[in-house]
This record gives C-alpha cells, structure tokens and sequence, in this order.
C-alpha cells in the first residue's frame, strides 16, 4: 500500500497526503466536500507537498465552496445482474455505432465502475468507459463515448481536441459543462 498521511490545515480541514508512483508533480484532487486528496510524486517529500498545498488553501476553500452549493446528482452503483448485462450490450452497440458514424477505430473496449472519471482512452486506442454513465442520459451517454473515441485521435485535451469534439457534437464543452454540473462520480 501506498505511504499516506493525513494533515489537518484550519481553514480545509483533513487533507489526505499520498505517495503516487504514477504523478509527476504535485496534484490536488477534491472529490466532493470531505475528500482532499494531494498526490505526492516519487522523489518529493511530503514537508515539500504541504507547503505546496498550505499556498493553494485559497483554492481549495473555493472548490469545497462548489462542492457545498452543487446540485450534481452523486451517482451510485445501483445494477443488479441482468440490468448490467443489458446496459454493456447498448452501451456497446452505441460506441460501435458512433465509431462507425465518425471514422473512429478502436483496439478493445471494457466497461468498468471508476470512482473519478467518466472514461479513458490507451495509447493503443483500448477505451474502458465507466459503466456508471448508464445512469446519465443518452445525450450526456452519446458525448462521453464520443470523447474517448476521439481521443483515439488526439490524446490529449488541447485546442485541436475540443475543435475536434465541437464539430462532432456542437458545442463540447457546455455539454462537458452539464455533465460535471448535472452528475459528480465521488461524493
């Protein structure tokens, strides 16, 4: 298991500090009101990522602050067997049938229940999409699966991305905008 702290600051509350072998920098992660999270690299001493997160206590008192006056709707692992066997089966039917509508490839696809992200793609163009996204609508369903199929693309998030998703679905970002407003994964 990873090396973890936990450290109380007076204006935040406990912030849970934790070795990350994947990150190489800093990151501050907030989940929803109670879950801080700051990711230490390998190679950063955790005295080095407090006053890291000490300097950044303003912005996390303002993203606890959205958290608190969010109406998202927390989005619960509810699927008894046979629903989720149903859900995969339209789920894979959508993201063929959109590949196939956009000129997207992709290597594998998986479904799987993830507590932070909607979807992710692999430089190999595998995509696993959280099987949670059942519980949005077919529009908010539709603009996810199109946002791993085209990072099959473009594997990041820069301008050409979003130039990209905005001539596939209209207007990207505001629909990314009521997704994160509508629905939160972690809460």
């Amino acid at each position: 298991m990873a090396e973890s702290k936990i450290i109380t600051f007076p204006q935040v509350g406990d912030v849970l500090f934790e070795r990350s072998y994947r990150a190489k920098h800093i990151i501050i992660s907030i989940k929803s009101s109670s879950k801080i999270r700051i990711a230490v690299p390998v190679g950063i001493d955790f005295e080095k990522a407090r006053k890291f997160a000490e300097k950044k206590e303003y912005w996390i008192e303002k993203q606890l602050a959205k958290f608190s006056n969010s109406t998202a709707i927390p989005i619960l692992d509810t699927f008894t067997g046979e629903d989720l066997i149903d859900r995969k089966k339209y789920l894979t039917k959508r993201v063929d049938d959109l590949s196939k509508q956009h000129g997207f490839k992709y290597n594998k696809l998986r479904f799987k229940v993830m507590r932070t992200r909607w979807g992710s793609c692999t430089a190999k163009n595998n995509i696993s999409l959280n099987i949670l996204m059942a519980h949005t609508s077919k529009k908010l369903q539709d603009y996810i699966i199109l946002h791993e199929l085209a990072h099959t693309r473009i594997k990041n998030h820069s301008n050409s991305f979003w130039v990209l998703m905005d001539r596939i679905t209209g207007d990207a970002k505001a629909i990314n905008k009521e997704l994160n407003e509508k629905y939160t994964l972690y809460k």
